[in-house]
């Protein structure tokens, strides 16, 4: 299965994540499938970069994100896209 996650980069006791496609055996730090993401929350505002198409091409496919991902992706009003995407789809078949 694929999951939507937090990787960490940055330096010690900076930490800035970069949102991933993983597989879900995958270690938090282990090989990729596509960076979908930054995300830096010492900032403030906290400093959020998502590609739109990707995140919602690979919840699409059947990626389920983490729920600190997840909080991101509703806050920036993806999720919402994503779920009138699968309902439009459904409605339509």
């Amino acid at each position: 299965m694929v999951k939507i996650r937090l990787t960490r980069i940055g330096a010690k006791n900076k930490p800035a994540y970069r949102i991933i496609a993983i597989d879900s055996r995958e270690p938090r730090d282990g090989k990729h499938l596509e960076i979908l993401g930054f995300y830096d929350p010492k900032t403030d505002p906290a400093t959020v970069q998502l590609k739109e198409d990707r995140i919602l091409y690979w919840l699409s496919q059947g990626a389920q994100p983490t729920d600190t991902v997840l909080s991101l992706l509703k806050k920036y009003g993806i999720w919402d896209k994503f779920l009138s995407m699968k309902k439009a789809a459904k409605s339509s078949a």
